[in-house]
């Protein structure tokens, strides 16, 4: 873990590192507990950064003060209650960087919005309110929910995670000199928490950083010296953390979305459909070999078109068009596995009738062992039969077991039977057809469920597959 002292020249170094993309757009979100300033430190850096246009500052304005908050707080019921409900998407870009912001809400009861918007996110700023804890007490406690944010966004791979530690100022009052270094002192024992915490839980964290985000402290123009912190400031941070990378290295894997049919073409020299979605793994190339999930049938890919329709390969990650060499029944939820060359051991003996099976790079399994993070009121229990989502394709899938329910407070994996609400545990499922799937630590499409209740048609579980 990057300490204050080295993060500057830790970044620098990142930035000096080819294989990382620091150009395109990072798409990040802040979360953390209730009212900790998630959307007031959107507002920050959007007014900081100069991204707000006149008539949006004039609007939330009250009184001649800006409310920061109702940059991101749009919908009626988020400010009539001050909080945040939804995920909030808001986009600006500094002279180095364009970014995407995702204000997720803090309260327990959202949980499932925020873990919609950190699995598709390159970075997560996770903020603590210096002022909800006891920061006079080195070996202070975290908040339930600050844990539960850091756990979730570990879990569902969010590759840089910075820790903000905000409403600093709060700890020091100008006039009363007994309260200097106070901020301090504060900052010092609650980045000591964190990086406890993040050492026993196993997140790897980007940096930590003091910040004020009604003030502006450190959020996009650093001050010197405050908090004993010399560091860069947050937006510096951003601007140099590196784009989640595409899973290129990885067999070619091919979720199907939508088929074009151009079945009156007079060209049967190959198929005359085209098969479109977003590589998840590996290249999608002329002459590829394929075998189609569930059906196993097999064929070569005959052209790749990128969204203009223009041949070309194209990297996981990015949608594209396929074209076999032959008419193969593909369905929408269908997937296309890269096929592998047959071990030494397979090759045809005498005595064989030449019908070694082909295999895929991916052995596709009924049994699932993985994490959940369990979203839905009704609790998950061990025999209930869900609709699981693989890519574009639909099983149904049954609970085997509830292995065990992690305690986000002492991080212990302790024995249930069921997982409540916004519970983090792990299960293992018997699907009813075969899927082929990844550990998540490898690859974040084949590697990730969606169950939803059968009978409501509601969200009930974010899975990812464990090794």
């Amino acid at each position: 873990m990057n300490t204050i002292n080295t993060v500057a020249a830790s970044l620098e170094d990142t930035r000096a590192t080819s294989q990382n993309d620091h150009q395109s757009a990072l798409k990040f979100i802040t979360c953390g507990s209730v009212d900790d300033g998630k959307s007031t430190l959107i507002g920050r850096l959007l007014l900081d950064s100069k991204s707000v246009l006149q008539d949006q500052l004039a609007h939330v304005s009250r009184s001649g003060e800006t409310d920061l908050a109702q940059f991101t707080d749009g919908l009626s019921a988020e400010r009539e209650q001050g909080i945040t409900i939804d995920v909030a998407w808001r986009y600006f870009n500094t002279a180095e960087r364009k970014f995407i912001i995702g204000d997720a809400p803090g309260h327990e009861q959202y949980t499932r919005n925020m873990v919609t918007a950190a699995s598709s996110a390159d970075a997560a700023v996770v903020l603590v309110d210096a002022t909800k804890l006891q920061w006079q007490n080195p070996d202070l406690a975290l908040l339930p929910q600050t844990r539960r944010h850091s756990l979730l966004c570990n879990l569902l791979r969010v590759p840089s995670i910075v820790f903000a530690v905000n409403k600093l100022d709060a700890l020091e009052d100008p006039a009363k000199p007994e309260t200097a270094g106070q901020a301090t002192l504060g900052f010092n024992n609650i980045r000591g928490a964190l990086e406890k915490f993040a050492e026993h839980a196993g997140i790897e964290v980007a940096t930590i950083v003091p910040i004020s985000a009604l003030k502006g402290h450190n959020v996009v123009d650093e001050v010197p010296g405050w908090c004993g912190y010399n560091g860069p400031s947050l937006l510096d941070i951003l601007e140099l953390l590196p784009v989640t990378p595409a899973d290129t290295g990885l067999a070619f894997a091919f979720p199907v979305q939508w088929v074009e049919k151009f079945s009156s073409s007079a060209d049967t020299s190959q198929g005359r459909r085209i098969f479109w979605g977003r590589v998840a793994n590996g290249v999608a190339q002329v002459g590829q070999q394929i075998k189609v999930l569930p059906s196993g049938q097999t064929a070569t890919v005959a052209q790749v078109l990128g969204t203009t329709r223009q041949p070309t390969a194209v990297q996981a990650g990015h949608s594209a068009g396929i074209v076999l060499d032959r008419e193969v029944d593909v369905s929408r939820g269908d997937w296309l596995l890269a096929l592998t060359a047959p071990a030494p051991s397979a090759i045809v003996s005498d005595d064989d009738f030449g019908d070694t099976p082909s295999a895929t790079s991916l052995r596709p399994s009924r049994e699932i062992s993985a994490t959940v993070a369990w979203m839905d009121d009704e609790p998950l229990v061990a025999g209930r039969v869900y609709w699981a989502l693989h890519g574009h394709r639909w099983v149904k899938a049954r609970v085997k077991r509830v292995v065990h329910r992690l305690e986000i407070n002492t991080l212990a994996e302790e024995n249930a039977d069921t997982l409540g609400a916004n519970s983090i545990g792990h299960i293992e499922l018997l699907l009813q057809e075969p899927i082929a799937a990844l550990p998540f630590a490898q690859s974040r499409v084949l590697g990730s469920l969606v169950l939803v209740d059968t009978a409501s048609h509601r969200t009930a579980g974010a899975v990812l597959v464990n090794g």
